[in-house]
């Protein structure tokens, strides 16, 4: 099976009052593995509840979605947490790194959580990992006295602690400047070109077309779903498919 998500007829309702608002309506996708895929659309049209489906942080009102051969919506919450520790790495748009901790602590922290490596071989993974991302001479620092470009591939760093074989990402260059946001799609490509899937929830529609796909939420339905390919003198040209 070449396709590592699957989200089928997904609809997604929250109770308002006395009525309620549907975010999601009938969506369905796939996405193939080793994809870097980014969807944008304006607040509010339902693109990071799109992402919260994919993750299993919230739950379809209807349909099914399937990630990586499992089906979320009946797994319980402990399970979805043990699954998420082995096969997805989240990177937040707040970094979220635990600021008691140093950077190598907190790619060190969900190692433990899921205790997949011998606890001899995570300090070194970690390590490994901070030097892949460039920040092995910050390894022993505290996440407020490193920049924030440099906080974020530190989160970057976390999500691939166990080696999932897919990280998703919620506005990772919200809080960054122009050149450091464009260092993180570097960064992102790379982890594609080695074969990670990753999906990105991005406002910026110019750092979307960085990534190979692009699917564009509004009102709650998918409106396009766009390949990037390259080969031109621009590097890319578009492949557009009805959504």
């Amino acid at each position: 099976m070449n396709e590592i998500i699957q989200v089928k007829h997904v609809t997604k309702t929250y109770p308002v009052g006395e009525g309620e608002i549907t975010v999601l309506r009938e969506v369905s996708l796939s996405i193939g593995r080793g994809e870097f895929v980014a969807i944008v659309g304006e607040s509010g049209n339902g693109k990071s509840t799109l992402l919260n489906m994919i993750t299993g942080i919230d739950h379809p009102t209807s349909g099914d979605v399937i990630v990586n051969g499992r089906s979320l919506p009946p797994m319980s919450e402990n399970d979805l947490a043990l699954w998420r520790g082995a096969e997805m790495g989240i990177v937040f748009q707040f970094f979220q790194l635990l600021p008691a901790l140093n950077l190598l602590q907190n790619i060190i922290l969900p190692m433990d959580f899921l205790k997949k490596l011998p606890r001899k071989e995570r300090k070194e993974r970690a390590l490994h990992l901070l030097d892949l991302v460039g920040l092995a001479d910050q390894a022993y620092k505290l996440p407020n006295a490193v920049s924030g470009g440099q906080q974020q591939r530190a989160a970057i760093a976390r999500a691939l602690a166990n080696d999932p074989p897919l990280i998703v990402a919620d506005e990772p260059t919200g809080n960054l400047d122009a050149r450091t946001a464009n260092e993180v799609f570097d960064l992102f490509s790379h982890l594609t070109d080695q074969g990670k899937t990753l999906v990105m929830v991005t406002h910026n529609e110019e750092l979307a077309r960085q990534a190979r796909r692009i699917m564009e939420v509004k009102n709650g339905r998918i409106i396009r779903d766009e390949w990037l390919v390259r080969g031109t003198e621009n590097g890319r040209v578009s492949v557009t498919r009805d959504a």
